[in-house]
């Protein structure tokens, strides 16, 4: 556990079991198995197309999956309808590419969500975007549009917005790989700031740095499947399996 961290809790929040997935012939998903207990950071790491985006995807159900089992507080994940529509209201998502809304503004975008699906007021839901908002450093940018924004704003935005629905957990999906290497700490802090208040997360991500400094525990794949599951230092220093040494050879030396 990191320090500074609120110690996470025995509960379960994602556990998922024996997962397969195909695309057509492609095996992208071998036999995946792990848990997220509440308020754990457990970052994704591994070569390109290895898996990752898609295990995160299955996680709501973005992605269906062949074969295995996923729950989430410990319910299946639901097919589709209604069931669906509230899990994924329960468990947030924060994409590579921001997937704001365009056409309406900062505090529009955040409020959307709470208005819509959790049926709360117009005013108290624009309170709270406010507030989280401010969470992210991004209070003042409340009136403008999303063309506004710097990637790296628009990418707090998005996690101000997946907060904003009070989800168990949030998932991310490479959050920095599409900004600009000067607005990637700025989202990196956030979701640092996140970790420490005890956020349930899931990150799949290329920045080594976070993943040590964050990750109670990091999942390497390759190829469709988990190869290595460790704690950050013990991966980073130790790697076990030589596509784990071959890979954080080629990363951590550039």
């Amino acid at each position: 556990m990191k320090k500074n961290k609120k110690p996470h809790s025995d509960q379960k929040i994602i556990e998922i079991k024996n997962v397969d997935k195909f695309f057509g012939a492609h095996h992208a998903l071998k036999n995946i198995n792990f848990d997220v207990f509440e308020g754990e950071v457990v970052v994704i790491i591994g070569p390109s197309g290895s898996g990752k985006s898609t295990l995160c995807r299955t996680i709501n159900r973005l992605e269906t999956i062949d074969s295995g089992e996923i729950k989430i507080n410990g319910e299946l994940l639901p097919d589709d309808g209604p069931s669906l529509a509230k899990l994924r209201s329960e468990v947030g998502m924060v994409f590579q590419s921001f997937n704001l809304f365009n056409h309406k503004n900062i505090l529009d975008n955040v409020t959307l969500g709470p208005v819509k699906v959790l049926k709360k007021n117009k005013n108290e839901a624009e309170k709270e975007a406010i507030k989280l908002l401010e969470q992210v450093g991004v209070a003042e940018q409340a009136e403008k549009m999303p063309s506004q924004l710097s990637g790296g704003q628009k990418q707090r935005v998005a996690i101000a917005r997946a907060l904003a629905m009070h989800p168990v957990a949030i998932l991310f999906d490479e959050p920095t790989s599409a900004l600009d290497p000067e607005m990637v700490n700025e989202v990196l802090d956030t979701m640092v700031k996140l970790a420490e208040d005890g956020m349930s997360m899931v990150v799949v991500t290329h920045e080594m740095g976070f993943a040590r400094k964050v990750a109670d525990y990091v999942v390497f794949m390759a190829d469709g499947e988990i190869l290595e599951v460790a704690p950050p230092d013990e991966f980073f220093d130790n790697p076990k399996t030589a596509r784990a040494q071959d890979f954080l050879g080629k990363v951590l030396n550039h």
